[in-house]
């Protein structure tokens, strides 16, 4: 075992910030949301709680990085803290992980900052177009009352290319049902 109690891992990096930060939000930062079930229960692909901890580290963790790790590594992602002290041990674990991965090490990104995500004002024009384009009208205000990761997972689902196949399911799950747009 490491100093992190994960198996398989021994002197892959720094030590696990012990336990996930406790109150205030930090329960909804360490869960996997209802439309992300099918592929949740074995960790097989990534969560959204565990990629915008990796855009906070400014770590390009790509789909085959994730199935090298094991199923109690991910598990530790999933519920790694995402204070600014524990990200920044969150990335040098990740890249000494990594570094032992035949995919070698994972790549890096500029860390998360002042990204549309992180933004409470205005809701980003990608996601209100998605949102149009499902019949839902996501106003500022409803906007301003998602957490920071229901925000994060909005604008990852609205994205240019992707099929917004959850997004009707993330938008359900998170109680942004009215206001429906007139058809």
């Amino acid at each position: 075992m490491n100093p992190m109690g994960v198996a398989g891992s021994e002197g892959t990096g720094p030590r696990h910030p012990l336990g996930p930060a406790r109150g205030d939000v930090a329960a909804i930062a360490h869960a996997c949301f209802g439309f992300e079930a099918e592929f949740t229960a074995e960790l097989r692909c990534i969560p959204m709680a565990v990629r915008r901890k990796l855009d906070l580290a400014g770590v390009k963790l790509k789909l085959v990085h994730w199935n090298g790790l094991t199923a109690a590594e991910r598990q530790l992602l999933l519920a790694w803290p995402d204070r600014p002290a524990a990200v920044a041990e969150l990335r040098l674990w990740l890249l000494a992980r990594t570094a032992q991965q035949a995919a070698g090490v994972a790549g890096t990104l500029p860390i998360a900052s002042q990204e549309s995500w992180q933004q409470q004002q205005e809701t980003p024009p990608s996601v209100s177009t998605a949102c149009l384009e499902q019949g839902v009208l996501l106003s500022n205000p409803t906007w301003a009352g998602l957490s920071e990761l229901q925000r994060f997972a909005l604008v990852k689902l609205s994205q240019g290319g992707h099929e917004h196949r959850n997004l009707p399911l993330a938008l359900a799950e998170f109680g942004v049902t009215s206001g429906v747009a007139a058809s």
